[in-house]
């Protein structure tokens, strides 16, 4: 198993595992219940999920496989819980680790928004210059990657590559908010050649009118005009 083959889910729960670890101590490690809750929290993810105590069971699992995470439950404990390992398994340190999860949670970002949401995880404040050192060390180990800049932003996005090749933009849809991955890939480009846009991103054509549809519009357009005629009279008889 290679770390890009991490699914979803698992990435969501070493994130979380990350996460918590720092920012809620107390609970940590993290039981089945309480992961459910973290992974599938509305503030400070992206996507939203909604993942069943049986699928992060299951993660949980193939994470103490790959020795990213492991059972944490005592002896004695009826119920199960897991702490990650992922200083170990990714050997990152910590200001490393903090950049990685929030990249885990909440998807691509420019480095000042990776500087704002990392506060709570490292040990001191990380200056922009800093965020940027962090994101060339993990690009060196092949963790994350630079997708470049969205039109109107003035810094570039990273995204992790835990789960593989990371979404990119596609050239000659600026704007329209089209991403390639492995399953749609840029077609080749000629300079100066206008890149026509695929049918499946067309949008689609609204279905003709059928003639009894015209019909009946027509009649009911005939009946609003007879009512509003009657309407009229009635309120002129009134004043009169």
């Amino acid at each position: 198993m290679h770390f890009t083959d991490l699914t979803d889910v698992e990435q969501r729960v070493l994130g979380c595992l990350i996460e918590k670890r720092w920012t809620t101590p107390d609970q940590y490690p993290l039981s089945i219940n309480a992961l459910r809750l973290a992974c599938n929290q509305s503030t400070n993810r992206d996507p939203v999920t909604r993942y069943t105590e049986d699928q992060l069971f299951q993660a949980g699992q193939r994470l103490s496989k790959y020795g990213l995470a492991r059972l944490a439950s005592g002896h004695s404990s009826r119920t199960t819980k897991y702490r990650h390992l992922a200083e170990e398994g990714l050997g990152l340190n910590r200001d490393q680790l903090a950049l990685l999860c929030v990249l885990l949670l909440r998807g691509p970002q420019t480095p000042g928004e990776l500087k704002q949401r990392s506060e709570r995880l490292v040990d001191s404040e990380l200056t922009l210059a800093d965020v940027e050192r962090v994101l060339a060390e993990l690009t060196d180990r092949g963790y994350v990657t630079d997708l470049g800049r969205r039109p109107g932003q003035k810094e570039d996005r990273w995204a992790q590559l835990l789960g593989g090749e990371a979404p990119q933009p596609v050239e000659g849809f600026s704007g329209v908010g089209l991403t390639a991955s492995r399953d749609f890939q840029r077609p080749p480009s000629d300079a100066g050649a206008e890149r026509p846009i695929p049918d499946q991103y067309r949008p689609a054509a609204p279905p003709a009118a059928t003639a009894a549809q015209v019909s009946a519009l027509e009649q009911r357009v005939a009946a609003l005009e007879a009512d509003l005629t009657s309407l009229r009279e009635q309120l002129a008889d009134l004043l009169g």
